[in-house]
């Protein structure tokens, strides 16, 4: 009897950490995209183990700039557009805002281009009747389906990101050569650095700033909770599960990243492959090296986390946008509750799919995208980091030292990465 019990107060308590997980952890699966695992494919297959140190230090900086992000949502109770207008004029936030929905279009584009590419590989057919079908079943959930059945749908996917935890059980890592990449940059030549960039701008993206702050707000819209700064009497409360939210989000991201990387490393880059061009790509060149199983369950992954990115891309830059202009905004509401906030989703999605219907080509845009977002990620950021230290919009609730010094971090960084890469165009 008394061991019953304790199994049930030890399943009682899973249970409880397993609800506080929600925002954080969708938004650091929805970080590794098709887009980002075509990154972190490219980094394996071309440098080995060498650049995994990179995921090491971007750890503590994603964390501390969603942490940020999910402070101003829960705080205010109001998504990170609608804070930035009171902080920065509107014309710059919708700058800042149209150069976000131009990269999550780009990006929209080439994730439903690599599931397509990726179904077509496993299951044969056209890539052009997937892309529309991934697209129009996308855009349905986020259209008709209740808000917390579908918070918990998005929750349950990024169980798909497991995937590449399989891929390293089958093929055969060498543990010490990648404990060294962890730790000891080996390569620092121009290439190298570029890639850096690319996997900084891939784990640090300024669409998911704004879907973890709106996701925050969006969890008190849709129970009895107030914001913390109207009702501080469970703000340590809140404040401890942002904080296991996002940690462990960015940390399940980051694990994922490194999967990625060294499933390449062992393979592509062991037989030679040096050079991706696409996350589809990675999973056709792993067949022949790693075997049918490791690819089936790589390309897998890719459709399963682009069910989870796309929504979290169409809905990011609808969540900018409505506040930005002062729109009903939120996935509680129906379609015809908040017609501009849904008609940015389905706009955002349909010309995503029109991307792979065109003669451009999805990486190519991916990669202007990329620089797109590493523009606009900078001021994004110092905006952030202004707002949450501000008494005027935060009440005392201001965020700490700690997590302050953190995210200027995570700006400085950003604003090197950034500059390196508007170097590399003119060098």
């Amino acid at each position: 009897m008394a061991r019953a019990t304790s199994f049930e107060r030890v399943r009682r308590r899973i249970d409880q950490s397993l609800d506080e997980l929600g925002p954080g952890l969708v938004t650091g699966a929805a970080d590794d995209d098709p887009s980002g695992i075509a990154t972190y494919s490219q980094a394996g297959a071309q440098f080995g183990y060498g650049l995994m140190w990179t995921m090491v230090l971007a750890y503590p900086l994603m964390s501390a700039v969603q942490l940020v992000s999910a402070h101003i949502g829960r705080v205010t109770g109001a998504g990170l557009a609608n804070n930035l207008v009171g902080t920065m004029p509107r014309k710059l936030v919708g700058l800042l805002v149209g150069i976000l929905l131009i990269a999550n279009i780009i990006n929209i584009g080439a994730d439903l281009s690599a599931m397509a590419e990726a179904a077509r590989l496993v299951i044969g057919g056209g890539e052009h009747v997937f892309v529309v079908a991934f697209a129009v079943v996308s855009t349905l959930l986020q259209l008709f389906v209740p808000y917390r059945r579908y918070a918990q749908f998005l929750k349950w996917l990024t169980l798909s990101l497991f995937a590449y935890v399989a891929v390293l059980v089958i093929v055969r890592i060498d543990w010490a050569d990648a404990a060294l990449g962890l730790i000891w940059p080996r390569d620092l030549g121009r290439d190298a650095i570029l890639t850096v960039v690319a996997l900084f701008g891939t784990t640090i993206s300024p669409y998911l700033f704004f879907w973890q702050s709106s996701q925050e707000a969006e969890e008190i819209a849709n129970s009895r909770n107030r914001p913390i700064k109207q009702a501080p009497r469970g703000a340590s409360r809140q404040f401890r599960r942002m904080r296991v939210d996002t940690l462990v989000g960015m940390a399940f991201s980051d694990l994922i990243s490194l999967a990625i990387i060294m499933a390449a490393a062992a393979t592509l880059h062991r037989h030679g492959v040096t050079q991706i061009g696409s996350a589809a790509d990675a999973a056709e060149a792993l067949r022949p090296v790693a075997g049918q199983f490791a690819f089936a369950l790589f390309a897998i992954g890719i459709i399963g986390t682009g069910f989870l990115a796309v929504p979290v891309l169409a809905g990011s830059a609808a969540f900018a946008v409505a506040e930005t202009f002062g729109w009903k905004e939120g996935l509680q509401y129906q379609p015809q509750q908040a017609a501009g906030f849904y008609s940015i989703i389905v706009v955002a999605t349909f010309v995503g799919v029109m991307i792979d219907w065109s003669p451009i080509d999805p990486m190519r845009a991916l990669f202007w995208s990329a620089v797109l977002n590493g523009i606009a990620a900078v001021p994004l950021m110092v905006a952030m980091m202004i707002v949450v230290s501000r008494h005027k919009v935060m009440g005392r609730f201001t965020a700490a030292r700690p997590l302050l010094l953190l995210g200027w971090a995570a700006t400085a960084v950003m604003a090197a990465a950034s500059a390196a890469l508007l170097l590399s165009f003119i060098i």
